[in-house]
């Protein structure tokens, strides 16, 4: 197909099938597209949903974002995962109301200079809520242009992410490109999807090439395997007389940055170098079955216990807090963190 033919085809199914009643489809905005494309990166559309309405109803707009507390951001955050994603939405829209008096970039090149923003991300905000002609190329328009025309090798290598870049952007019409935007993107979620494509109701069926092979699925081709190493850490949960646990904050770099959790420790020789430096009194530590959390690129090992402990001295120090199991403060924790403290709150 021509891409007139091409972005035309894909209209016309957007008009019968294309999805319509997304959250941040209503009243829409750079603030409102902006929010669900950063949650929208490495996860589903089902999950994301309900994080986005509470997002949305906590935090209206993005002044309301820009003043909020880190701990609220995250807290609402919790259990999307990847929270670098989070803390950037925070300084994108610190940066927004600070130095265009809360008003977008209406450009890809302006929106790209904000925090977390790339330049697909910046082409869904400027085409969806502005209407201008910027292609995107998410995992899902990845899928579909790989496919129809077979491209070999995996995404992630820049060669071939050049050159479906260059797909996108010879397609993107001039017209309607908001509902061309939203389309690409339902097609893969929707039709072209990763394991059981369905071609024969694909508008892009006649000319898809991988289709035509006979192998659709073999595009895009997966990335190369490897083995992810293993890590392992103790993560002791003190609790004090009253059941509360203590949390600390962790550094807004690195491993589940600004987020609060039980300390980490290497093994148990680090329990009573902990101990040592607090000068709490302790019981001995109960073990809790282990816990096997995956990151991207390594899997780690957490031995969890349960430490009872009578404080020395009450906790003043920034970046430290008690946390209360039974009316729990609204703080950023990490999603094996919220798995530990259910199975402390069921023992204390």
């Amino acid at each position: 197909m021509s891409p007139v033919a091409f972005s035309q085809a894909v209209l016309e199914w957007y008009d019968r099938h294309g999805r319509k009643d997304l959250p941040w489809q209503q009243d829409m905005t750079p603030y409102r597209v902006w929010v669900s494309e950063i949650m929208l990166q490495q996860t589903q559309v089902a999950t994301v949903i309900p994080y986005y309405q509470r997002f949305m109803q906590a935090l209206p707009s993005v002044q309301a974002l820009a003043e909020a507390p880190a701990d609220e951001v995250l807290h609402l955050w919790t259990g999307l995962g990847y929270y670098s994603r989070a803390r950037n939405l925070h300084k994108a829209a610190q940066t927004v109301v600070e130095q265009f008096d809360g008003v977008f970039p209406a450009s890809v090149e302006g929106l790209t200079q904000l925090p977390g923003i790339g330049p697909s991300t910046a082409g869904a905000i400027a085409s969806l809520s502005m209407g201008l002609r910027a292609p995107i190329l998410d995992g899902n328009v990845k899928r579909v242009l790989a496919r129809y025309h077979a491209v070999e090798g995996w995404p992630g290598e820049r060669a071939v992410h050049d050159r479906l870049w260059g797909m996108a952007e010879r397609y993107t019409p001039t017209e309607r490109v908001n509902h061309y935007t939203q389309a690409m993107m339902d097609l893969g979620a929707t039709l072209c999807t990763r394991s059981k494509p369905s071609c024969l109701v694909c508008p892009l069926q006649v000319g898809c090439e991988a289709r035509q092979l006979g192998e659709p699925t073999r595009y895009p081709n997966a990335r190369p395997r490897k083995v992810l190493p293993v890590r392992q850490c103790v993560m002791p949960m003190l609790v004090n007389p009253d059941g509360d646990i203590w949390l600390e904050r962790r550094p807004d770099s690195g491993l589940w940055g600004g987020l609060w959790c039980p300390p980490q420790l290497d093994d148990l020789m680090g329990l009573e170098q902990l101990f040592e430096r607090l000068g709490w009194h302790s019981e001995a530590p109960q073990v809790l079955e282990p816990l096997r959390h995956t990151f991207s690129h390594f899997h780690l090992d957490i031995q969890p216990l349960v430490v009872r402990v009578e404080p020395g001295h009450a906790v003043t120090e920034a970046g430290q807090v008690w946390y209360n199991l039974r009316q729990p403060t609204r703080l950023g924790l990490a999603a094996p963190v919220k798995k530990l403290l259910k199975r402390a709150e069921l023992i204390i």
